[in-house]
């Protein structure tokens, strides 16, 4: 390097060396903004393309599914590519888990999803003294036959996993010890979290990389009491309060910046019940462009 060069390159690192934290750090951003398409789910049943497009024409480039109504998995990935739109996730039941997991990992090969999830564990198996343990065998086993298959398997929670059982232990640090973490991820919903009186920051730091996809949705309010602090919450309670990202009281910006540390890959905007679906998922990509952390 000649003298001169030397000399332009040391001050140039002198002065941005000198420049603000906040203007010398550079931003982050929400990337990849997916959808939940649970979300689209009542217009969807009676439109399945035509929703796939709307999704599409509202910026959204990947989408996770929930159902696929009464399309085959070809059909699927047909309207999939029609609308110029990736899956690399689908929800699966917890019968499904357990008693067909095989057809739902050749389906997830036609229609291209990368990740299996299960979203829900019925209350019959939780209210059960060893539901909890029986559930993380189960998930186990099925992350194995997965993994084989060439797909991760992981888990969603919800608020119930917050309510301590009766040894004071939260069901949701229950499966993530018991899971392999090799072969159970989880996909952390967000506001879930929020709503059953936990941080989902203590979780990224005792768990960093267990996160490759997480659910992002916003609340106006927070019940009160928390489930953590012993509350039982019903469906419509706790969906009562749910809004557009950014329009609640969540802060997204904390949450994010601490998104590496979580290992997250996917982001998946949803709102249970929203009034207009398209106007929902339109508003909170919106927020969630603009947002840098």
């Amino acid at each position: 390097m000649s003298r001169r060069a030397f000399i332009e390159s040391s001050v140039a690192a002198a002065v941005i060396s000198s420049l603000p934290s906040a203007l010398a750090r550079p931003e982050h951003r929400v990337s990849p903004i997916g959808l939940q398409l649970y979300t689209v789910r009542k217009i969807m049943k009676a439109d399945f393309s035509g929703t796939l497009a709307k999704v599409a024409a509202a910026g959204y480039k990947e989408v996770e599914f929930g159902d696929y109504f009464t399309l085959s998995p070809k059909e699927v990935r047909a309207a999939l590519d029609q609308a110029g739109l990736v899956s690399p996730s689908k929800h699966v039941d917890y019968r499904t888990v357990t008693n067909s997991f095989l057809r739902a990992v050749d389906a997830a090969h036609v229609v291209g999803h990368k990740f299996l999830v299960n979203p829900w564990i019925d209350e019959s198996i939780r209210e059960h003294p060893d539901g909890w343990k029986q559930a993380a065998e189960a998930f186990n086993r099925a992350g194995e036959t997965a993994r084989k298959g060439g797909i991760q398997f992981a888990y969603h929670n919800h608020w119930f996993e917050f309510k301590p059982m009766r040894d004071g232990t939260l069901p949701y640090d229950l499966l993530l010890k018991a899971c392999d973490p090799h072969l159970v991820a989880m996909e952390m919903d967000l506001c879930w979290v929020n709503v059953g009186g936990s941080d989902p920051i203590k979780y990224f730091n005792r768990y960093p990389g267990r996160f490759p996809m997480v659910h992002v949705k916003d609340v106006t309010k927070f019940p009160s009491p928390r489930p953590i602090e012993g509350a039982v919450l019903t469906v419509p309670q706790a969906v009562a309060d749910m809004t557009e990202v950014g329009s609640g009281i969540i802060d997204w910006k904390h949450i994010f910046a601490n998104s590496g540390k979580a290992g997250i890959q996917h982001y998946f905007v949803e709102n249970d019940e929203p009034t207009d679906a398209i106007a929902s998922i339109t508003k909170s990509r919106q927020y969630l462009t603009t947002l840098r952390f």
